[in-house]
């Protein structure tokens, strides 16, 4: 009886905080993208004023660039899949940030060396990704049955 009375709330619930979500994710591109043509301004400012020389700060803004677009994309790929975030585009996003610290944060060759085992790892994971069919309860090539 109370799951009868509670069942409407039940199927709307759900549709609800999915509207808020895409919502919230909306915003938060179009914030994004703000910041990603601030960062493009930046990165043009750098290059006209020629104030720089060094190749680190050059990198970093267009690693930053990167990071703002992958984070875009990965919004749209939520929307383009059905309301689902691809792990790939999380891998993307990690190489890359932990590229920036490579190029960026080299004084320490331990924690270099460490990045650089993050970055191997997420390599690692983004070749188990792509090896394993999507469709795992249905596909045959790859888990065989015996």
């Amino acid at each position: 009886m109370l799951k009868k009375k509670y069942a409407h709330v039940l199927q709307v619930f759900p549709k609800v905080l999915q509207m808020y979500l895409n919502i919230m994710l909306v915003i938060l591109a179009i914030i994004l993208s703000v910041v990603l043509i601030k960062e493009l301004f930046v990165f043009g400012h750098l290059l006209l004023t020629g104030d720089h020389t060094d190749y680190k700060t050059y990198l970093a803004n267009i690693l930053i660039f990167f990071l703002y677009f992958e984070f875009i994309a990965m919004i749209v790929k939520y929307f383009e899949e059905e309301y689902h975030f691809p792990l790939r585009y999380f891998i993307y996003i990690g190489i890359t940030a932990m590229v920036r610290l490579v190029i960026v944060d080299h004084d320490h060759p331990a924690h270099t060396l460490i990045y650089s085992f993050v970055i191997l790892i997420l390599i690692i994971g983004y070749f188990i990704i792509n090896m394993t069919p999507r469709d795992r309860p249905d596909s045959k090539w790859y888990f065989k049955k015996q």
